[in-house]
């Protein structure tokens, strides 16, 4: 049975047993606020059980690394759209220690690109067209300044309202242990 039949099935039976209805709240965070996180396997359940979060309590934002790399991509508007539209009040940011990200090579993905049929032509015409696909792909070396860097681009963000606490918070991926690098309450 593939992994997606399992999935349906197991769906399927959750659905017929009625299993979601301990789930069930409104789109709006209970705690009205709104998380940035790595999309790390271990934070899936670590990160919100650290911060005494259940099922409703907040908007949670995942991309590699934590990280905002475009002012006005798909990250930045999630958490525009949280704050404007769901009543997020708060904004936090948070990476991890050993995180995946802070050993990316952009080359050596892109030769795993190349490995699963994208032609080097393809690449190739995409930095002819003006992406720099070596930054885009580019991690971090420093965890703590990736979040302090993201924090700055939501605060400094033009559509961002100054009066909304932006965080920055680095987990242990082991332990939970969090470790403040912004206090989005101190010079707003």
């Amino acid at each position: 049975m593939s992994m997606l039949n399992e999935i349906l099935e197991f769906n399927k039976n959750f659905v017929e047993e009625e299993k979601y209805e301990q789930f069930i709240t409104t789109k709006f965070p209970d705690k009205k606020m709104v998380i940035l996180t790595c999309m790390d396997t271990r934070l899936f359940e670590l990160l919100p059980k650290s911060m005494n979060l259940k099922n409703g309590d907040v908007k949670i934002v995942k991309s590699a690394g934590a990280v905002i790399n475009h002012p006005f991509g798909g990250i930045m508007r999630s958490l525009i759209v949280a704050i404007y539209e769901l009543n997020a009040d708060e904004v936090y940011i948070i990476g991890h220690h050993d995180c995946g990200m802070s050993a990316i090579e952009p080359q050596k993905i892109m030769e795993k690109m190349k490995t699963r049929g994208i032609a080097e032509e393809t690449i190739e015409m995409m930095r002819y067209s003006g992406v720099n696909l070596d930054e885009w792909l580019r991690g971090f070396d420093n965890v703590t300044e990736s979040v302090r860097h993201s924090v700055n681009m939501v605060r400094n963000h033009p559509l961002m309202d100054n009066e909304v606490p932006v965080h920055g918070l680095v987990i242990d991926p082991k332990t939970g242990k969090l470790d403040l690098v912004v206090d989005g309450n101190e010079n707003r």
